[in-house]
Order: structure tokens, then C-alpha cells, then sequence
């Protein structure tokens, strides 16, 4: 199994194996000011509003949206403005917004990547290792040939970093 594969398939098993699971009943806190839509889609109606550090239910996860409840109003809203758990009144407010940038927002400190954002530490603890998934994913695996097929079809041209070497054992 090469590195590509391997990696891949690191970051997508929780997702896989997790996909259904619900975020009833969680609590969280605004990271910024934002508003809420009434479906998962930045072009859908506004709902309502939210500031910074006001407390919110989850209801729902879909994608990179939210849905959440406040005091006033629901509505769907991006991932990225709300951090997961029990807001604190204690803390410096710039950590939250360093915590969502860096990945570790969340009550568990687990970094992923924004297509597994919003699991908590016990989703990912609780995963279990599914070989069909494994294999299926295994499948989208390409040669170096069929991916330089495909940036050529596509027009994509090389561009060279100076400051990054190639990996050992890569052809450029």
C-alpha cells in the first residue's frame, strides 16, 4: 500500500465508519458574530443571529453546517463559527479563535481534517475498523500514469516550489 493510500485512508475512516452519528442535544458557544440560515446553504434565508461567546444548542450535523438553537432563534450555520462543548466564561477569548484555526476546537483537543471536523473525541474513540470501507477506499487508488493522465486532461500545469524538496524515491 503506498503513502497516498495510507494517508487517505487514515483521514477518511472515522468519517466513513461515523457518518451517522448524531449531534442531538450538544451544547456549544459562538466563536464570532454570524448569522443563521434556514437551510445548509450560504445563499438560504437569514433565520436569525448570534454574537460571540452566546451559547447554542446542536441539533444537527450536515457537511460544514450546523444547525443550531439560541434563545431567540434556529437556523443552520457553518461549521467553523461555533466551537463544540460547554462554553467557559474563564479563558482568553483569542484561544477559541487560534483552536477552530488550528484544527483542535472541540472539548476533545483532536485535530482532523474539515471533512471529519465536528466528531467528538468519543466518536473517534469508539470507531472500529471496517474492512469493506478500507477496500472500497483502496479502490479510487490511481498510478502516477492514470494521475498525469489526468492533469493533462485537465490542463494543469507543474509548478515548482524552490524551497520544498522532492520526497525520496518520487519522480518529478
Amino acid at each position: 500500500m503506498n503513502r497516498i493510500t495510507k494517508m487517505l485512508i487514515a483521514v477518511s475512516l472515522p468519517a466513513l465508519l461515523l457518518a451517522n452519528i448524531s449531534l442531538a442535544a450538544e451544547t456549544g458557544s459562538a466563536l464570532k458574530n454570524d448569522s443563521m440560515r434556514f437551510e445548509p446553504f450560504s445563499d438560504a434565508k437569514l433565520t436569525g443571529s448570534f454574537t460571540r461567546g452566546e451559547s447554542l444548542e446542536i441539533i444537527k450535523k450536515q457537511g460544514a453546517w450546523l444547525q443550531v438553537k439560541t434563545k431567540k432563534s434556529a437556523g443552520w450555520v457553518r461549521l467553523l463559527s461555533v466551537k463544540r462543548g460547554a462554553s467557559s466564561s474563564t479563558g482568553n477569548q483569542t484561544s477559541g479563535v487560534l483552536a477552530a484555526a488550528s484544527g483542535r476546537a472541540g472539548t476533545g483537543q483532536v485535530v482532523s481534517t474539515t471533512g471529519i471536523r465536528g466528531l467528538s473525541e468519543q466518536d473517534l474513540k469508539a470507531a472500529k475498523f471496517n474492512e469493506t470501507e478500507v477496500k472500497t477506499l483502496e479502490s479510487y487508488t490511481l498510478s502516477a500514469d492514470q494521475g498525469k493522465q489526468f492533469a493533462t486532461a485537465g490542463k494543469l500545469k507543474t509548478i515548482a516550489f524552490a524551497n520544498l524538496k522532492a520526497p525520496q524515491g518520487d519522480a518529478k
